[in-house]
């Protein structure tokens, strides 16, 4: 996917609903700022059913040099996109769409970053003995199939997805063994007492919605735990990839149990400097610099 840098009048959006909170436009626009390039980025609300109206757009507007692309829409978009990588064929889910132009027209080029977003938020922990980790993961969307190959590139001996019905996450369970992880799906309530196994958690559940599971996990003060419910061990570390409001809930009952918690900010920067290549077909940049100012924006530490 190596291009040319943008030519002016270059645009670039996030796709989503809703998409009001989205920090993509602020990191974007300072990373193409630190770069010397001009892409206008802005952000498009829209719903699955509009799929293949944005794909036209995308093919016959002057401009267009790529879209990120967030819920509900990571699915919805692939029948229309031209070239899925092997990850997205694979995962059944993209996060951004490249726009190509050549002699021969307009193509539609797909990725997905948030592997990339996920391996280089997530510092795990090495555990002891065999040095296999292990990862719950709260939910079985599109950014838990992404969640399960960054744990595949990690090195993640084991999975656990704990979700409300464990019939429907069925996909990535098997997602999960062809990528060479063993995994199961429990029921999110089976979940406190497991916690002090875990290395690591990745809740990929959407804003707000993990907040009423933290009570069954053991975390919070609504209910009355089991015995082992609510230890954690110690290091682990928490990935709540929604970063609206923040810290969640989930993030702050974490932390009061002693665990590390990342933002999904993060996750949101580390996958955005991937998209910034693939928009300006940059490859030769300081790109320690491009993300440390993308992270100075929203206020996230420097890695």
């Amino acid at each position: 996917m190596t291009r040319a840098t943008p030519a002016p009048g270059a645009r670039a959006a996030v796709l989503g609903h809703p998409i009001g909170h989205s920090r993509s436009p602020l990191l974007h626009s300072t990373a193409y700022r630190e770069l010397g390039v001009q892409i206008d980025y802005t952000a498009i609300d829209i719903l699955p059913e509009q799929a293949e109206q944005i794909a036209a757009r995308l093919r016959t507007e002057p401009g267009w040099v790529g879209v990120s692309v967030t819920m509900p829409m990571k699915d919805a978009l692939i029948p229309y996109v031209d070239e899925p990588s092997d990850r997205v064929r694979r995962l059944g889910a993209l996060n951004t769409i490249v726009v190509s132009r050549d002699a021969n027209g307009v193509r539609l080029l797909a990725e997905n970053t948030d592997v990339e977003g996920i391996v280089r938020s997530l510092d795990l922990p090495v555990p002891a003995g065999d040095g296999k980790a292990v990862v719950a993961i709260l939910g079985s969307g599109n950014t838990a199939l992404a969640a399960l190959e960054a744990c595949s590139l990690m090195g993640v001996g084991r999975v656990e997805l704990l979700v409300r019905n464990p019939e429907r996450a069925s996909a990535a369970v098997e997602l999960a063994r062809t990528l060479g992880l063993e995994a199961t799906a429990l029921p999110y309530r089976q979940g406190g007492p497991r916690l002090g196994t875990y290395d690591a958690v990745i809740s990929t559940l959407p804003a707000r919605a993990a907040d009423s599971w933290v009570d069954a996990l053991g975390l919070g003060e609504g209910e009355t735990p089991g015995p082992d419910a609510g230890v954690i061990k110690p290091g682990a570390v928490l990935l709540d990839v929604a970063y609206d409001p923040w810290p969640s809930v989930l993030a702050n009952a974490w932390e009061a149990a002693g665990g590390l918690v990342v933002s999904g900010l993060s996750m949101l920067v580390h996958q955005g400097v991937e998209q910034v290549r693939l928009f300006t077909g940059i490859q030769d940049a300081d790109w320690g610099r491009v993300t440390n100012v993308m992270c100075d924006a929203v206020g996230l530490p420097r890695p």
